[in-house]
């Protein structure tokens, strides 16, 4: 039987993972609601290393959280908006009060820090047309220091996964 592998890192603050780390992850990917018996059974370990595993990849933030997926039309949420934000002032405190607006949507699925034109790109859901301009006019613009407003209509999901390979 195999021993869990130790805790070591990188000088950039990886996690070291062996094959068998890469492979449970690659299960609970896959299905995050699999028992710890049948990710034994795969990866030809007892329950107990396999617990302790995940367990080690949840305290170091390799494992973030467990979540559902769902289908975004099925639950009234049909229309996918990117918005690309630029702002007006780029102080540390202006980027702070916006982060802390845009965490307060919960249209906004996504947010990320990006570089070039626009310095924020936001995955929006919504019901339809209508609801994404009211969240537009009367809570995105609604922060004071937005500059330019970008925003692209998903007409249809080509590629979507959380899944990452190794």
């Amino acid at each position: 039987m195999a021993k869990a592998s130790k805790t070591e890192q990188t000088t950039n603050n990886e996690l070291l993972l062996d094959a068998t780390d890469l492979k449970i992850l690659a299960l609970l990917q896959q299905n995050a609601r699999i028992t710890v018996k049948e990710i034994s059974d795969k990866v030809h370990l007892s329950t107990t290393p396999v617990h302790e595993r995940i367990k080690r990849l949840e305290s170091n933030g390799v494992i973030k959280q467990y979540a559902t997926l769902l289908d975004h039309s099925k639950v009234k949420k049909g229309l996918m908006v990117i918005c690309y934000v630029s702002l007006k002032e780029h102080s540390k405190n202006a980027g702070a009060k916006f982060i802390k607006h845009i965490l307060a949507l919960n249209e906004v699925i996504e947010c990320y820090n990006i570089s070039g034109e626009f310095d924020f790109m936001l995955k929006v859901v919504a019901e339809n047309m209508d609801t994404y301009y009211d969240f537009h006019v009367n809570k995105l613009s609604q922060s004071e220091n937005i500059g330019n407003v970008q925003s692209v209509f998903v007409m249809g999901v080509i590629k979507q996964t959380h899944v990452l390979v190794y």
